[in-house]
């Protein structure tokens, strides 16, 4: 985790491609309350989990102003299949080059088995209308967290 992002403290600019192929930017979005949410990889079970409860609670996320964003390294075909096979009804940002990871130090070295590689923390950023990070989720449990951004939200 990049220690210098903290609560407070402005979010960085991203803009990438979505699983249909228009392109998200957090300029866009100055007014509006994002979640923004970083997994490992689609279709996995962790990964799969988690999105399909932000789906399950995405119009609730909606009613409170939010916008729900999705980010990983994988390539905006993979979230297409990956969008139609769980049908996820939010945008999932391709960030292939790494560059939204990194710049939210969400990337780095991570062990599995005794195996170390590189790969994404699953962690999640509340980024409130004025650009600042409001709260920030970290070593996030798939099972559970999207009811846990909705209270934060204000939402029922």
């Amino acid at each position: 985790m990049n220690s210098s992002l903290k609560e407070g403290k402005a979010a960085p600019a991203f803009s990438a491609a979505t699983q249909d192929g228009s392109i998200v930017s957090l300029k866009d979005l100055k007014g509006k309350s994002v979640v923004l949410y970083f997994y490992p990889r689609d279709d996995t079970p962790g990964c799969t989990k988690e999105a399909c409860e932000f789906r399950d609670t995405w119009k609730k996320i909606l009613k409170t102003g939010a916008v729900l964003l999705g980010v990983s390294p994988d390539s905006a075909k993979s979230h297409g299949k990956f969008a139609k096979k769980f049908k996820l009804p939010f945008p999932l940002l391709a960030d292939e080059e790494k560059k939204i990871v990194k710049a939210y130090g969400v990337w780095g070295e991570k062990k599995f088995m005794g195996r170390a590689y590189m790969g994404v923390f699953r962690t999640t950023f509340l980024i409130g209308p004025d650009g600042k990070i409001q709260k920030i989720w970290t070593q996030v449990k798939p099972e559970g967290h999207a009811a846990e951004v909705l209270s934060v939200l204000g939402g029922k």
